[in-house]
């Protein structure tokens, strides 16, 4: 059972929300507002947040920068429920820190295995083989889930860390995007491989000058380098 957080304004959709949750098993708590959110948040640290976008007070991508600032609640899971479908608004919400991106109308069903794939990713830590691993540019701890690049400390979501470690333990290797899907989200593939490619875009930016370790192999997948001169980006 994990404790859930529904901040969602339309209040029809957060008692079906919160039906269904509690049906499963979970710990339900919930608010109208974002900053009624907020507080919930501080006060009753749920396992997870299902967050819409457009909320009366404030956005739901300023909720989320909120919770990616604090220490303590940086690693919090946020699945972001929004009317909007546009690609820029995925894109925007996968940059600011959000796990995973509904647009409604959705299934009820498709949301809660959404759900339970998330805590489930949460609670089973990366494999940690290995201790670290270093290159010519990047540098990455895996205990303590680290990553440098060229010496500076790159700040990864853990999902983004999740994805590069995955990438790296099957380097040299083409990895299909429905495969990635499978073992960093434990999604099923026809959910949405346009998640991974979000999320990697992402990770390269990140990585900055490390970004050709991963390499994008068109209509197959990505793989990882171990030489970035060799990479074809």
């Amino acid at each position: 059972m994990a404790r859930i957080l529904i901040i969602e304004d339309e209040s029809d959709l957060q008692d079906v929300l919160g039906y269904n949750l509690r049906a499963a098993g979970h710990e339900v708590i919930a608010a109208l507002r974002g900053l009624d959110g907020l507080r919930l948040l501080r006060e009753r640290r749920p396992d997870l947040v299902l967050l819409d976008l457009m909320l009366p007070d404030m956005p739901g991508t300023e909720v989320i920068k909120v919770v990616r600032q604090d220490a303590q609640t940086r690693e919090l899971p946020v699945i972001m429920l929004t009317a909007k479908t546009e690609e820029v608004d995925r894109v925007v919400g996968f940059e600011i820190g959000a796990d995973d991106y509904v647009t409604k109308p959705f299934s009820t069903r498709e949301l809660l295995l959404r759900i339970q794939a998330i805590l489930r990713r949460g609670a089973k830590p990366v494999s940690t083989a290995g201790g670290s691993f270093e290159l010519a540019r990047l540098k990455v701890d895996l205990d303590a889930h680290r990553v440098w690049v060229d010496g500076h400390e790159v700040e990864l979501t853990m999902l983004e860390f999740k994805l590069l470690v995955a990438l790296y333990q099957q380097r040299n290797r083409v990895q299909s995007r429905a495969r990635l899907l499978s073992d960093v989200w434990e999604m099923k593939s026809d959910i949405s491989t346009r998640t991974v490619d979000t999320h990697v875009k992402r990770l390269r930016e990140k990585l900055g000058a490390a970004a050709d370790y991963v390499e994008t192999l068109r209509g197959v997948g990505y793989r990882f380098r171990d030489h970035p001169d060799e990479a074809g980006g």
